[in-house]
């Protein structure tokens, strides 16, 4: 056994309300990530099988089978959108970070906690998505894992899929990513010690996590924030429409903004050329993943 998986195990056994089965769970899901979200999106010859033998044991385990609409079909497996800021930030810490039961920022009853164990560990991974595509957007290693057990566990596992970065080339990643037009998304999952785990830079033709949320089941949710317009300043050249993920903005007279659609990435907001655009607090919202503000 490879000392990242006794690592993984450790920890496991550390967590709260962390049972047998979701270390199993966190072992599979790291271990084959590639075959795991290729079944997972359904692109697998092996997805309607797994689909029953993973409605099997959530019966069996919760009661219940999961059901796609349903929230609690995302409730362990979910990302919230981030403004490129928050991600720089997130890929940055410098101290170990405890955070748990964030339910005002992450409204779910699992993997909700932000634990950041050597937080510049980070090491970036082809995305699983995209490489499960026929034609998929590029480049591949856009996913980034943050922290241990889960950097040296993606080292050891898929040495021909990863690398380590600094935290400085973190940044420029995201920073590329988001002159792609992608949205950064911090990603939780119940699986992964009920807790934050890596930072996926994600299109909307490729993400399952997106598509799944366009099918009706909310695996995304919003960074807190909305676009807004200044019309004054706008100059209607449909830029932003082009790199909206969410399909949030429309042009027909006017610049119009789907609140309920748009995620609050702030992708938008980046690429108007005339400043127009601008994201501000939804109380209706979660609130902002605001690292600096949580740890103060």
């Amino acid at each position: 056994m490879k000392r990242s998986t006794r690592e993984f195990i450790r920890e496991a056994r550390k967590a709260k309300d962390y049972s047998f089965w979701d270390t199993l769970h966190g072992y599979v899901y790291m271990r084959w990530v590639y075959l795991y979200i290729s079944i997972g999106k359904g692109d697998h010859p092996l997805s309607r099988v797994m689909g029953r033998i993973v409605g099997f044991f959530s019966r069996l385990f919760s009661g219940k089978e999961p059901v796609p609409g349903d929230r609690g079909f995302a409730e362990g497996y979910h990302g919230k959108a981030i403004p490129l800021e928050t991600a720089k930030a997130l890929v940055s810490v410098k101290q170990e970070i405890k955070l748990n039961n964030l339910e005002q920022v992450i409204p779910f009853e699992r993997a909700r906690d932000i634990i950041l164990k050597n937080p510049d560990h980070i090491a970036v991974i082809d995305c699983p998505c995209r490489k499960g595509m026929e034609h998929p957007c590029e480049p591949m290693d856009v996913c980034m894992i943050i922290g241990e057990p889960f950097v040296s566990f993606v080292m050891d596992h898929h040495p021909n899929a990863s690398r380590r970065v600094t935290q400085a080339e973190a940044r420029q990643i995201l920073e590329d990513e988001n002159r792609r037009g992608h949205v950064s998304h911090a990603y939780f999952k119940d699986a992964v010690l009920n807790r934050f785990y890596a930072i996926c830079n994600c299109c909307s033709c490729c993400c399952g996590a997106m598509m799944a949320q366009r099918n009706g089941t909310p695996m995304v949710i919003s960074s807190g924030y909305v676009s807004q317009v200044d019309e004054s300043a706008c100059v209607l050249c449909a830029a932003c429409v082009d790199v909206c993920q969410f399909g949030a903005l429309s042009v027909n007279g006017n610049l119009s903004i789907d609140r309920d659609l748009c995620m609050g990435c702030g992708v938008c907001v980046n690429h108007c050329p005339s400043g127009a655009l601008s994201l501000v607090l939804d109380p209706s919202k979660p609130a902002p993943l605001e690292i600096e503000i949580l740890t103060a």
